[in-house]
């Protein structure tokens, strides 16, 4: 579960590419597109322009580079040439880069053009939620002090948290131990110690928790058809503190 100072450089380089892709992502205007063209057009980018690999397809035969979860979709979204994005749309992108054997991991919602007040409230509790549950890794905290300050934020704001879905280790492969949970208890759970990495990505609801799988076997939706969104981040426990290895360009820590 530790890595070393070399293997989290080397993690730190593959956060430093994949926080690229949604750079090259920002600059697009997404509404019109299918999520396939949106998967195909970051598989190219990773590949060819990055010269690394998107390590989610072929992932638990998995054949795309990224989930694309759109409105009342929560998580594991499968791109389609038939799904277009429109005008009003929240879209989650989870996308995962290997370079040099080491993996990382982040997502992204993205709103689509003219979105609704609700929508954007929704994107903007659920990315703050996430920094709140970043603002406490430290040597010596605990898990469970990540998933009680994302949960805190989320309900104070009359949102629910997706509990059957976690945040994971990661390093050489996509999900190690230990499982993050995105709700919880503070001061319980795992202690924290430096060199570890996992992610953090909250799924936040706008309305009941509770989520089903679609036939497709991948897709996750929410249950009452109401909006869900997520944002991630790879990150390293430091000796002071905690550093976002997949943290983009645009990005300002939030505390």
């Amino acid at each position: 579960m530790i890595k070393t100072p070399e293997e989290i450089a080397l993690m730190a380089e593959s956060g430093r590419l994949l926080a690229l892709v949604f750079g090259h992502l920002d600059q697009l205007d997404l509404s019109g597109m299918s999520t396939m063209q949106v998967n195909d057009l970051v598989d190219n980018f990773i590949v060819h322009s990055l010269q690394a690999r998107p390590a989610s397809k072929g992932q638990y035969g998995y054949a795309y580079a990224l989930n694309a979860s759109r409105n009342q979709v929560v998580c594991h979204g499968v791109p389609s040439a038939a799904e277009l994005l429109h005008n009003g749309d929240l879209v989650n992108f989870d996308i995962t880069l290997e370079k040099n054997g080491y993996i990382a991991d982040s997502s992204k919602t993205y709103l689509i053009g003219d979105v609704s007040p609700e929508a954007q409230r929704l994107s903007r509790v659920t990315y703050e939620a996430l920094w709140k549950g970043i603002a406490v890794v430290r040597p010596g905290g605990r898990l469970g002090d990540i998933g009680h300050a994302i949960e805190r934020h989320a309900r104070a704001h009359g949102y629910s948290v997706v509990r059957e879905y976690c945040g994971h280790g990661i390093g050489k492969q996509m999900h190690e131990a230990p499982e993050v949970l995105h709700w919880g208890k503070a001061g319980t759970g795992l202690t924290l110690r430096e060199g570890m990495t996992f992610t953090i990505e909250p799924m936040i609801n706008q309305g009941k928790p509770a989520t089903r799988t679609l036939g497709d076997g991948w897709t996750v939706v929410t249950t009452d058809g109401l909006l869900s969104a997520q944002f991630e981040h790879t990150v390293a426990v430091t000796a002071d503190g905690v550093r976002v290895l997949t943290l983009r360009a645009d990005e300002t820590p939030l505390r």
